[in-house]
Parts: C-alpha cells; structure tokens; sequence
C-alpha cells in the first residue's frame, strides 16, 4: 500500500525482540529504543574528586571562610592536607564546598544515627490521690522530674477510691499543680481527663 508504513517480520537478536520496520518504498526505519528511566536510587557523591572548569566559595576543615576560588586550585589544597572537597551547598551561586575528611564524616554520621535509634522513649507512670500529703507529693515530682530529664514521658493518673469520686475537682487541681511544678522543663501533651470511674489522666512530656 502506497505512504504505509508495515511492520514486515520481528527479530531475536541478542536476546530481545527487535521489531524491524520496512516502508513499501524501500526505505526503513530504526528500531525505536527503549527509554530507561534514570535510576534515582543512586545519589550523586557530593565529594568532587577531579578539575572541572568554574569556582567555588571553599570553607576550610576548621569552618573558616577561605574565600572564592576555582575548583581546580581547591583540589590542590584539600590534596596537600589530605581532604575530601564536599559540596554543602550546590545550589549556591558559586556553590558552597568545604573541606573534609568525607569518610569519617559518613562514619560519625552513621553512628549517630544508630545511636539516636537506640533511644527509646517509654512512658512512666506517676500515682496521686485526691489526699496525697505535700510530702509525698514532693517526692513523686522528683520521680516524675527524672523521668523528664531522661526523655521519657510521664503518664501521671489520679486514683479515685471510694467517695473520693465526689472530689473530682480536687483531682483536677492536683494534676494542674503537678504540671505546674514541672513547667520549667515538661509540657502537658495531654489535659487531665477522666478515665473510666475512678481514675484521671494527663501526659507530661519534655519540653
């Protein structure tokens, strides 16, 4: 058929399907190439390992300014200390790099990292009555500042026994004092509320 395009037969070549087009004319047409999409997974290195023409504004192992100067002269100085030139900034206008000792860099990082994981936040719990003494009531701010101090959350719950349940304000009152005597270093995550009959919650966490 005149000014159609057929596809005449399909190949194996190399292990993949090739589809050669052929034109009634004579004329063919290349095989059409697959587009790959660019595999974002791997991250460019920041770490500038070799000369490329421009400059950069370099900052020194120890955070001082050095000023802007071209890439190539910045190599020549990290090479004399033995350090990596790290771009911090690339989107800089000239981009930001700084000299560094990039492995144990990603190292640190790393570990600190880990180390962050290894922190686990629970919960503790603090007991009041609607009759706790001042006494007691000190030593359990302690406690309860402790727990602050270490990153843990504080559940603090008002136990209601008996006729006690009349004295709901008073309870309220007790948490709210409770919060106030830890307001230098918790913050209420969550009001006190009633939980059930006899008992009434609130979360301190760190500020």
């Amino acid at each position: 058929m005149t000014g159609s395009w057929v596809v005449l037969t399909t190949l194996l070549c190399s292990g993949s399907n090739r589809a050669l087009v052929l034109s009634t004319r004579g004329g063919s047409i290349p095989p059409t190439r697959s587009l790959r999409r660019p595999d974002r997974s791997r991250r460019r290195s920041p770490v500038i390992d070799r000369p490329r023409v421009g400059s950069i504004r370099l900052i020194d192992e120890e955070g001082n300014q050095v000023g802007i100067i071209e890439i190539s002269e910045a190599l020549a100085i990290g090479d004399e200390k033995g350090l990596d030139l790290v771009e911090i900034a690339p989107q800089a206008e000239p981009p930001t790099c700084k000299l560094m000792d990039y492995g144990k860099f990603m190292y640190d990082q790393k570990k600190k990292t880990q180390k962050q994981k290894k922190v686990i936040q629970k919960r503790k719990e603090i007991k009041l009555r609607p009759k706790t003494d001042e006494n007691d009531f000190s030593v359990k701010l302690e406690r309860a500042r402790k727990f602050l101090g270490k990153g843990h959350k504080v559940l603090v719950t008002m136990v209601f026994r008996g006729r006690e349940t009349i004295h709901l304000d008073r309870g309220r009152e007790l948490l709210a004092k409770f919060a106030l005597k830890l307001e230098d270093i918790a913050k209420v995550e969550q009001t006190p509320a009633r939980e059930g009959r006899n008992r009434m919650n609130m979360v301190l966490g760190h500020k």
